[in-house]
């Protein structure tokens, strides 16, 4: 996915909490990313910024297409991007798939087990609560599981065999009440399992079963005069419905759903519907699907036509409960529908209509953007194509420079243009491997030739348009080479000549004049400039690195590769010079540190003569 197709879509793009997903040409998703502003998030990963990272180029440039799915806020963005990375692990999540990003509360699969905050899911058959958006938040939960219910927090064994042993002491944690000593013995394996169990329910969010265990542990104690232990759990119920009653946890009520809703495009004559499908009181789909219908059939039969019974078998949903913005007549009589009016499903109901309005948005921005008077460079680019009198729009064209200053360490450009500007990070150098001397025209039908070889067998994109920084003879030397590769007749090729900005094409002796102030032809001025700049810095560099190794090659005895190992170390002749006796050896070994130094001794000496 290029940066002008994500142009093409960025004004579409909410600002507002949501997930993004990357799918590549086949419809898998590649990436799951979160974003408190969609559009910033996602508007990120395209442009010329080099501080990109590999992985992300990467991804950007597998990617075919974009979805979003907007949520209220930023943590309910973090937890649907969890469920989603965890049901599809595409390609590019690597940090999510191994769930290290956040943070759980395990209850360890143990005898006497513990409960703890990790970031760490081992596969071991302990049970992880999880993710939790807020460190603070997960520590006040823990707390508040240690207030009510006393559990150990050492790492022993206490295997009945080292309990029965007495390996173990009791420690601070059980004087301070904060334990009940199963380490000495002290408590049953059933009550502290009992225990666990309640904490179980606690995390899942079923706060009824903890509520009915401390009252008839509270009864318990009253029946037998033991007030004071009847008011210590009395307190710990009353810390427990505090905290439930500031819980957003989701309610328990909702397991597995539908949710479905309709908005109909009255400006496109289409519908859309929207459905998120909820496994365990977690989204896990969220998909909006284009309805072909008579928009004379009212919103309720064309989502009951089209939608509820597809979309269900579609995504193998076995939900009893459907929840809908109005009463929809659904085949099967085991299924019961919903129309809330509060409450979580009524939340669910409305992100629900949310997403489907945003998506009528979205498709209502694009039919504009299609039909909106040409941009600016699209102009350009047609009237370039015009005026080479070319069958495709020259998107992507590449220019072809050669530089040999004196005859010397001979080199070749070639500079890439997009959308009529320049792509710096497609720009290639060439070192001219089969031509001896300074030969312009084989040169540039070696380079040629290199460059769309290698494209060939990577299967990569081809230019649109070909520019050769020459004229008559430089094209046909570059005409050999895209003959040769059986591309005439795939790409525009011309030669423009310095002198009077003639424009050549291949077998034509006639060359076209294209009018000065075209904006075209400033556009392949401007490719020939920039080739030139580029092949002629690379020369420069070329020849300076030529020069300096030289000045040590001349050194009897050395050779180029310990002249380069040299440089690659210290970095100058300079410093080769001054360098110490002990450090060369270490370098290069004894006889050719003899070599280097009495060889710059000698000529010091021969200059102060």
């Amino acid at each position: 996915m290029t940066t002008e197709d994500f142009k093409k879509i960025s004004s579409t793009i909410p600002k507002q909490p949501g997930v993004y997903k990357f799918y590549d040409k086949d419809n898998q998703i590649l990436y799951v990313g979160k974003a408190k502003n969609l559009k910033n998030r996602v508007t990120s990963y395209f442009g010329d910024r080099r501080d990109r990272a590999h992985k992300t180029r990467v991804l950007v440039k597998n990617a075919d297409h974009l979805a979003f799915t907007i949520v209220e806020t930023e943590a309910d963005a973090l937890l649907l991007e969890n469920t989603l990375i965890k049901k599809h692990q595409p390609r590019y999540n690597v940090s999510l798939k191994d769930d290290k990003s956040y943070s759980y509360i395990c209850i360890k699969k143990e005898r006497f087990p513990r409960v703890f905050i990790t970031r760490r899911v081992i596969r071991d058959g302990s049970t992880y609560f999880g993710p939790y958006t807020s460190k603070g938040r997960l520590k006040i939960i823990l707390d508040l599981i240690k207030q009510l219910f006393p559990l150990r927090t050492c790492t022993y064994n206490l295997s009945p065999e080292n309990i029965d042993a007495g390996k173990f002491k009791v420690c601070l944690e059980y004087h301070i009440k904060n334990c009940v000593g199963p380490c000495e013995g002290l408590e049953e394996e059933d009550g502290y399992a009992a225990k666990i169990q309640q904490v179980r329910n606690m995390l899942k969010g079923n706060f009824s079963p903890v509520i009915r265990h401390f009252k008839d542990k509270m009864q318990g104690y009253a029946e037998n005069l033991e007030f004071e232990k009847a008011q210590n759990l009395k307190e710990k119920l009353s810390a427990f419905e505090n905290y439930q009653s500031k819980s957003t946890v989701v309610s328990t009520t909702i397991r597995d759903v539908d949710v479905f809703s309709i908005a109909i495009d009255n400006e496109g004559k289409e519908a859309y519907v929207n459905y998120i499908k909820v496994v365990n009181g977690a989204i896990i789909h969220a998909h909006t699907q284009e309805l072909v219908t008579n928009l004379d059939d009212d919103e309720e039969e064309a989502l009951l036509a089209f939608t509820i019974p597809a979309l269900r078998e579609r995504y193998n949903s076995i939900a009893e409960e459907i929840i809908l913005p109005y009463e929809v007549p659904v085949a099967g009589t085991d299924i019961m529908i919903t129309i809330p009016k509060i409450g979580d499903k009524k939340r669910l109901l409305e992100l629900s209509q949310k997403n489907v309005r945003y998506y009528v948005l979205q498709k209502q921005k694009q039919r504009a953007s299609r039909t909106k008077k040409q941009t600016h460079t699209e102009r350009i680019l047609r009237t370039m194509q015009k005026d080479l009198q070319m069958d495709q729009i020259p998107i992507h064209l590449e220019c072809f420079d050669n530089s040999n200053i004196q005859g010397t360490n001979p080199t070749s450009s070639c500079v890439v243009f997009k959308n009529a500007k320049p792509s710096k990070k497609d720009y290639r150098h060439f070192n001219i491997k089969t031509v001896e001397g300074p030969n312009d025209f084989a040169s540039m039908e070696e380079v040629v030739f290199r460059r769309y070889s290698r494209l060939l067998k990577e299967e990569a994109p081809l230019p649109q348009l070909v520019i050769i920084d020459g004229g008559k003879g430089q094209l046909s030397a570059a005409m050999k080479s895209i003959r040769q590769l059986e591309l005439e007749n795939k790409i525009t090729v011309i030669g423009i000549a310095k002198r009077l900005e003639e424009i050549y094409f291949p077998d034509d002796p006639i060359p076209l004049h294209i009018d000065k102030k075209s904006e075209s032809l400033k556009i392949i001025q401007q490719a020939r400039n920039e080739a030139h700049r580029f092949a002629v810095r690379h020369h420069r560099t070329k020849r300076s690195q030529y020069f300096t190794e030289s000045e040590l090659t001349r050194i009897p005895g050395i050779g180029e590769k310990t002249a380069q190992k040299l440089l690659s170390e210290l970095g100058s002749v300079r410093r080769v010079k001054e360098a110490r006796a002990a450090d060369l050896v270490e370098l290069v070994g004894l006889a050719a540190a003899k070599k280097i130094t009495s060889y710059f001794a000698n000529r010091s000496f021969a200059e102060e003569e």
